[in-house]
């Protein structure tokens, strides 16, 4: 039987019930093993999977996402993304999003979820995260509870990327101040439209014989247009997924990859 919630419980969330309840769903949640580049215990299950993986040009669930078989050990650098849940004025569960600076080297002006690359006094993904929203748009770690995290993916610039689910406590006391550097824009968008079949467009590309779907989702807010796609469309999809509990009303279609049962030692696994 699942522990009742509790008046402070709720409490801790702006006195919201709901968000209480998706913090205790949330928290039981655990991702799929995936094979881990630090740890040698990991690594040994690695040697028993598959090798010759090629990374999606746009990043998908780790887990069905092959990546090369590299002979100076391929080992991706790790980074983490908030996806950093409220309750909405109407009562529906909301997410917050940034539109990157145009100034920006890499996915100049696009759409994509607070965070970043890993540094070396990080203790964990959770703190990857809120350390970096909190630089990209002055989100105090403060006002987020981490509950859990998903799988992680890869993405096009090899990057093990671990999308982190946090929610935010007092969507009151969050007043946005986006690094100009780093951040154009701050929005938020409904968590449940990426489930949705509506305002969604795909394009069908093709990797080593494997066809393959990327997602764009497009949204207005006020009198500003947004584009979500790629990267940051497939971990909200997956989020979205584990948040409703349920799959999304369109077929995500991602490449399945077959490739011999033998593997070099220390070789990545995905």
């Amino acid at each position: 039987m699942e522990p009742a919630l509790t008046t402070t419980a709720a409490s801790s969330f702006g006195g919201s019930p709901r968000l209480a309840a998706l913090a205790q769903q949330l928290r039981m949640y655990k991702p799929p093993p995936s094979s881990s580049f630090d740890d040698d215990a990991e690594e040994m299950q690695a040697d028993q999977e598959s090798a010759g993986k090629v990374v999606s040009q746009v990043g998908f669930q780790e887990s069905m996402t092959p990546v090369p078989k590299d002979p100076e050990r391929f080992r991706p650098k790790r980074a983490a993304v908030l996806i950093c849940i409220f309750e909405g004025e109407e009562g529906d569960l909301r997410v917050i999003l940034t539109k990157r600076s145009s100034r920006l080297s890499t996915h100049s002006g696009e759409v994509s979820l607070p965070g970043g690359k890993a540094e070396e006094d990080d203790k964990d993904d959770g703190m990857t995260a809120t350390r970096e929203a909190e630089e990209e748009i002055g989100l105090d770690p403060s006002l987020v509870d981490i509950v859990t995290s998903l799988e992680p993916f890869l993405s096009k610039h090899l990057l093990r990327v671990i999308p982190v689910i946090g929610i935010l406590k007092d969507k009151k006391s969050f007043n946005p101040k986006p690094n100009p550097a780093e951040v154009e824009a701050v929005f938020d968008a409904p968590l449940e439209m990426f489930l949705k079949d509506e305002n969604r467009r795909s394009e069908e590309r093709e990797w080593m014989g494997e066809k393959y779907l990327i997602h764009y989702f497009d949204y207005r807010t006020g009198d500003k247009d947004y584009t979500i796609w790629g990267l940051t469309a497939g971990i909200l999809i997956r989020a979205a997924s584990v948040t409703y509990q349920r799959p999304p009303a369109f077929i995500e279609q991602c490449p399945k990859f077959k490739y011999p049962k033998m593997v070099e030692k220390n070789t990545c696994m995905p």
